[in-house]
C-alpha cells in the first residue's frame, strides 16, 4: 500500500489561516466569509459583525447582506444561531432536518412530541408567507391553536420548540423590529429559496464545505460541528466513504510533535497546500477574534490543536460563553477583552510576550472595526451582552 500524504500541525493552522480570510487575501464580501466557513455564529449580533470584519468586508456590509437576503439568520449548527449563504443555507439545514433530533424520546419527554412539532410546522406554514412576526406575535398565533402546555413551551426566551421548524426550512429570522427578533417564511426573506435538498444530495457539499476551511478532520469532528454527534454513524462513515471512493476526499496523516501520527481526511486538491511547497506559516502574526469566532466552533473547544486542554475553560465558560481569543502563528495563545487603550490581552502561561508593533497594528485594526460598526470614534469590542 503507498504511504499517504503526510502533513503537520503547524501546516495545518498555516493552511486554515489563509482559509479562514485571517492571513493573505482578505474576503470581499460577508457572504463569502459566510460561505467559506459554513456559518458564522450569530447569537450575539456584534460577534457575528466582527467574525465578518476581522477577515475583510465592513460590520455594515452584514446588515446589507441580510436586507437583501443573500444571508440569513437562522437556528442551525448545534442548534445555535447563524449566519449562512443563501444559496448554502438549505444544504446545511438538509443535514440538521435529517437527525430529527426532536423525534428521540428524552426530547419529546421534556419538550414536545413529535406530533406535536408536526403541528406546529403546519400551523407556521399557514401563517407566515407574506408577514413578520415578533415572537410574542408568533406565539399569540400559535396560541390559538394549541393548548396551554405547548403555549408555554413556546414562550421560553430560548425557542426550543422553534429549531426544529428552523431546521426543517419553516421559518428564519426576518428584519428584527423595535430591537426584537422577528420570523418570516424563508421564501420571503431569502433570495433564490427553493426548499430542501434531501439529505444524502446535501451531505457531499457541506462535508466538502467543511473540509475546506476546518480540514483535515474525522467524521466525528464534522458531526460534533453539525449536531454534536446526532448523525446515525453509519449515514456519516456513508457519506465519507462515498467521497473518498469518488476521489473527491483523501486520507492524510497529520504528524502532531507532542502526540501520535493521526489519519483525517482532507480534500483532495487541497493535498498539495497542505503537504506540498506551499507558503510557509504565518510566523509571528497577530490576530484578535471576536467572541464565538468560528476558528474556535468550527473544530470545537475539546480540540486540544485549536484550544489547549489546559486552557480550555479559558475559552470555553459558563452558559456556553466562547472567549474572544488571541491568535500567535495561528494558534491560540490568550484571550483578550475590551479595555480603555483598546484590546487588552492576557497570554497564557508560559507564552511569551507579543511583538509589539504586530499586536499595535492589531489593536488599530480592532479600533476601525469598531469605529465602522458602532459608528463612533475610537471605540473598543464589546465582549459581553446579547444584542
Amino acid at each position: 500500500m503507498p504511504d499517504l500524504p503526510r502533513t503537520d500541525r503547524r501546516a495545518v493552522r498555516a493552511w486554515r489561516a489563509r482559509r479562514h480570510f485571517l492571513h493573505g487575501d482578505p474576503a470581499g464580501a460577508p457572504e463569502e466569509v459566510a460561505r467559506r466557513l459554513l456559518g458564522v455564529q450569530a447569537q450575539v449580533t456584534s460577534a457575528a459583525e466582527q467574525a465578518v470584519a476581522v477577515r475583510g468586508p465592513g460590520p455594515g456590509e452584514v446588515r446589507e447582506a441580510l436586507r437583501r437576503g443573500s444571508l440569513v439568520r437562522t437556528w442551525a449548527a448545534r442548534g445555535t444561531l447563524h449566519l449562512l449563504e443563501a444559496g448554502q443555507a438549505p444544504d446545511v439545514l438538509a443535514l440538521l432536518a435529517a437527525a430529527r433530533t426532536w423525534e428521540k424520546g428524552a426530547w419529546q419527554r421534556e419538550f414536545a412530541t413529535s406530533t406535536e412539532i408536526g403541528r406546529l410546522g403546519e400551523l407556521v406554514t399557514e401563517l407566515l408567507p407574506g408577514r413578520t412576526l415578533t415572537r410574542d406575535e408568533l406565539v399569540a398565533e400559535l396560541a390559538a391553536h394549541v393548548d396551554d402546555h405547548l403555549t408555554a413551551k413556546l414562550s421560553s426566551g430560548w425557542g426550543t420548540l422553534l429549531k426544529p421548524l428552523a431546521w426543517q426550512g419553516l421559518l428564519v429570522n426576518g428584519a428584527p423590529r423595535g430591537g426584537r427578533p422577528t420570523f418570516a417564511a424563508p421564501a420571503d426573506v431569502v433570495a433564490g429559496w427553493d426548499g430542501l435538498p434531501g439529505p444524502d444530495e446535501a451531505a457531499p457539499r457541506v462535508v466538502e464545505a467543511y473540509l475546506g476551511a476546518y480540514g483535515p478532520a474525522s467524521p466525528a469532528t464534522f458531526d460534533e460541528w453539525l449536531l454534536r454527534g446526532a448523525t446515525a454513524r453509519a449515514t456519516l462513515r456513508r457519506w465519507f466513504a462515498e467521497l473518498t471512493d469518488a476521489g473527491t476526499l483523501s486520507p492524510v496523516e497529520v504528524h502532531d510533535p507532542d502526540g501520535p501520527t493521526v489519519t483525517l481526511h482532507a480534500r483532495t486538491h487541497d493535498l498539495e497546500a497542505l503537504c506540498g511547497p506551499a507558503p510557509g506559516p504565518p510566523g509571528d502574526e497577530v490576530r484578535l477574534l471576536p467572541a464565538f469566532d468560528q476558528w474556535i466552533l468550527g473544530p470545537g473547544t475539546k480540540d486540544p490543536h485549536v484550544v489547549p486542554a489546559a486552557h480550555r475553560r479559558d475559552v470555553s465558560r459558563a452558559a456556553g460563553w466562547i472567549a474572544p481569543v488571541v491568535l500567535r502563528d495561528a494558534r491560540v495563545v490568550g484571550i483578550w477583552e475590551a479595555g480603555p487603550e483598546g484590546p487588552a490581552v492576557t497570554l497564557f502561561a508560559g507564552e511569551p510576550a507579543l511583538p509589539a508593533a504586530a499586536l499595535d497594528a492589531e489593536r488599530d485594526r480592532w479600533r476601525a472595526i469598531e469605529a465602522a460598526r458602532t459608528g463612533t470614534r475610537d471605540a473598543t469590542p464589546p465582549v459581553g451582552g446579547n444584542d
